[in-house]
């Protein structure tokens, strides 16, 4: 591992275990030439994901996209960050896990709508209204009736 101070190759692992997340692992490492510290993380490389837009478009898979929609979705929400990165890494999981080359942007919408439903029932709501492209107050309220009946239960 290159030193990003000295751009040396002689560095050394001083320390090396699980990240927060159990993902991933957290490495301390020395450079042997100007003796700074600096920090790395492992992580199991995946393969690369395609997923398919509703246009039949098709795109890299991008974290930071679900990321954002759960973002907005919570805004002004009492919702932790950590809670919307667990959330995230859920969904993230159950793509993975597939094991398949391609998924569709549909069914990762899903993925993350069953997740939000069980964070914060507004969340769900607004992440609802923008996926499933809400046309007007009926369908708006459907989806809300849904929502409570299932409450109900």
């Amino acid at each position: 591992m290159k030193c990003p101070f000295c751009g040396s190759d002689n560095t050394r692992v001083i320390d090396s275990r699980p990240a927060d997340d159990n993902s991933s692992i957290r490495r301390r490492r020395m450079c042997d030439e100007c003796g700074k510290r600096f920090t790395t993380y492992e992580k199991v490389e995946t393969i690369p994901l395609i997923v398919i837009k509703k246009d039949n478009a098709r795109e890299q898979y991008d974290r930071s996209k679900i990321e954002a929609g759960v973002l907005r979705a919570c805004h002004k929400r009492p919702v932790s960050a950590s809670i919307i990165t667990k959330l995230v890494d859920d969904v993230e999981t159950t793509i993975f896990s597939k094991e398949e080359k391609e998924i569709s942007s549909t069914e990762i919408g899903e993925y993350v709508m069953d997740k939000i439903r069980d964070v914060d029932p507004v969340a769900y709501v607004r992440f609802a209204s923008v996926y499933r492209e809400f046309k007007d107050v009926n369908t708006f309220m459907n989806e809300l009736k849904k929502m409570l009946d299932s409450e109900k239960d």
